[in-house]
């Protein structure tokens, strides 16, 4: 990783008391930064200048004791996890590492906690969202899109939540890709905790990101918020996977709202996880079925940041045998049983378990709890 020299203590302060003030959102925050130019002179403005720009509770708040205490102890929690690893980095409206497609937002996070490479925000990224509990076939989507767009240069930016996040982390790290987590915890904190391998990994290889302070534990109102970095950050949302109530759908409205692209895969009719896809397109989506579909629909704004192949598709291995080749035409692309695919096969049971364990070290299938489904 390249050597990054990290923003003094003393100008990261102001900027972190500023954004530990209770009732002080990014948008409140900001049209006080447009008043005072900065964020010393809000820290220390007296307490009645700032009853004229906020509500009288907002300046009460600020003004308490209990207050006051509260961001002192955020302050030296924050200054010791901040100097005890150069991984560990602060980013602020003011630094030169701060991505510029998330600071144009009105809504920009004031502060960004960041472990791992922040150099990552500011390359071209195409964010990976959809349901939390996908079918494996969403899953092996959702890893291939994001090793192909990984292959091609861009980074792969998520939400490091169960589902089809987690595959789209460990697609692009599979080989060895930039990849982005946006958290909607603290950046200290693992969430959810049997994802401690991948957010390692994460810190290790790409960048784990948060605007809520250390040591913020899951809270269901943070991750909608969460969501609208996820999307700024990126130059479109492939949305893989998603129920009609589905938090994806937030995600995508977020970027639709930020002018990014939205992208969405296309399922079976009768799979619940589809519809939310299919609403999607229905209200102006891109239907893509290969990255080549989002490379080409990014090339423009692409330019000469980085390469795009005419094509990027991976092959998969393929067979001529005629046994196999009528299980793969009878397999469909849903997962299907041994026993309802040995009835149409017309192959038996214990014939066609060898073929399969067969085809699967091959590469041809894949096993699954429910049964088997083709790769390609």
């Amino acid at each position: 990783m390249q050597t990054i020299t990290k923003t003094p203590w003393q100008r990261l302060s102001y900027w972190l008391q500023l954004s530990f003030m209770p009732g002080l959102g990014p948008i409140k925050t900001q049209k006080l930064l447009a008043y005072f130019g900065s964020p010393e002179r809000i820290v220390l403005a007296p307490r009645q200048e700032l009853r004229q720009l906020l509500t009288e509770k907002n300046a009460a708040a600020i003004g308490s004791r209990s207050a006051q205490e509260k961001v002192h102890q955020q302050l030296q929690y924050t200054q010791a996890w901040y100097e005890s690893s150069n991984a560990h980095h602060i980013l602020t409206l003011e630094s030169p590492l701060y991505p510029s497609r998330l600071k144009s937002l009105p809504d920009a996070p004031v502060v960004l906690y960041v472990i791992g490479d922040p150099l990552l925000l500011k390359e071209p990224q195409i964010a990976i969202v959809g349901s939390r509990r996908p079918t494996p076939s969403g899953c092996r989507i959702a890893k291939e899109f994001s090793e192909q767009l990984s292959r091609s240069g861009l980074i792969i930016t998520s939400g490091m939540a169960m589902g089809i996040d987690a595959a789209a982390h460990q697609g692009t790290l599979s080989i060895y890709g930039g990849t982005i987590a946006v958290l909607g915890t603290g950046v200290d904190q693992i969430y959810p905790a049997r994802h401690k391998d991948i957010y390692s990994l994460i810190a290790a290889h790409g960048a784990l990101v948060s605007e809520f302070p250390l040591g913020t534990t899951p809270y269901a109102g943070n991750f909608p918020k969460r969501n609208r970095i996820i999307s700024g950050l990126s130059l479109g949302v492939l949305v893989v996977e998603a129920a009609l109530e589905s938090g994806s759908l937030i995600s995508a409205r977020m970027a639709a709202e930020q002018g990014r692209e939205v992208f969405a895969v296309p399922g079976s009719v009768i799979n619940p996880l589809s519809k939310g896809c299919h609403k999607l397109i229905r209200d102006g989506a891109v239907l893509v079925e290969s990255a080549d579909d989002i490379l080409l629909e990014l090339a423009p704004q692409l330019q000469q940041q980085m390469h795009v192949p005419s094509h990027t598709s991976i092959e998969k291995p393929q067979t001529t045998d005629p046994l196999r080749l009528k299980i793969i035409e009878s397999m469909g692309y849903e997962v299907i049983s041994i026993d309802e695919l040995s009835q149409l096969c017309g192959i038996a049971c214990q014939e066609l378990s060898v073929l399969l364990t067969e085809m699967e070290l091959d590469g041809v299938i894949e096993a699954t709890p429910g049964g088997f489904i083709r790769l390609g």
